[in-house]
């Protein structure tokens, strides 16, 4: 089978399967989210989501967070690990789109990834979800699933950004990503996949791959 013909038939079975997806971090505009998506870092959307609530009864824009106290700010996101790096990078961000920003996310991707705690992956995901850019925010997640799916190499995860945007139409990209992440926590886990029982992978995945 030509590999775009199996593009089309993966992206139909996504389509089938997630044809709505919601967004995992709560939020209610940009800030919000760039700061659950930092927090996100090596922590589950739902860990994330028990914990900003808290965050943002206290906070909720950047100029009421630069004021809260590091300290406090490492408590309550201890829960999501990384606590003294988060916090700092909280509140450091914070203090820059104040000063630098007029306490207002920056809607490129230069800006965003020069913020403490955001790199290009979290930048991506600002960039389509709270600004709606086509973006295709690749994580260790959907990185696993485009090597099992043969729709890249698994050379690096930048190199799987690459090959996505290339096999799959731009219109698709953030779409596509909210359902990637969904499949792959509903059918193509990293740890105890049965690939005979995986939609994908049982049709298209690697033929050396279990």
């Amino acid at each position: 089978m030509k590999k775009q013909d199996k593009v089309k038939k993966i992206h139909k079975i996504l389509n089938d399967l997630y044809p709505d997806p919601s967004k995992p971090l709560n939020h209610k505009d940009p800030y919000t989210l760039l700061v659950s998506v930092l927090l996100s870092a090596r922590c589950t959307d739902k860990k994330v989501n028990e914990v900003t609530p808290e965050l943002f009864s206290l906070a909720d824009n950047p100029k009421d967070m630069s004021k809260i106290d590091v300290r406090t700010i490492r408590r309550i996101v201890k829960p999501c690990g990384l606590s003294p790096q988060k916090s700092r990078a909280i509140s450091n961000l914070s203090k820059i789109l104040v000063k630098e920003y007029d306490s207002k996310v920056p809607k490129n991707f230069e800006d965003l990834e020069s913020l403490p705690g955001i790199g290009h992956k979290s930048a991506s995901v600002v960039m389509g979800q709270a600004f709606g850019v086509q973006t295709f925010p690749v994580d260790t997640h959907i990185h696993r699933l485009a090597w099992r799916w043969g729709l890249s190499n698994r050379k690096s995860v930048e190199q799987t950004e690459k090959d996505l945007k290339r096999l799959f139409p731009e219109k698709s990209w953030n779409k596509l990503h909210l359902q990637i992440i969904f499949f792959g926590r509903e059918y193509c886990p990293a740890i105890s996949h049965i690939r005979d029982l995986c939609p994908i992978c049982s049709k298209y995945g690697r033929k050396d791959m279990k």
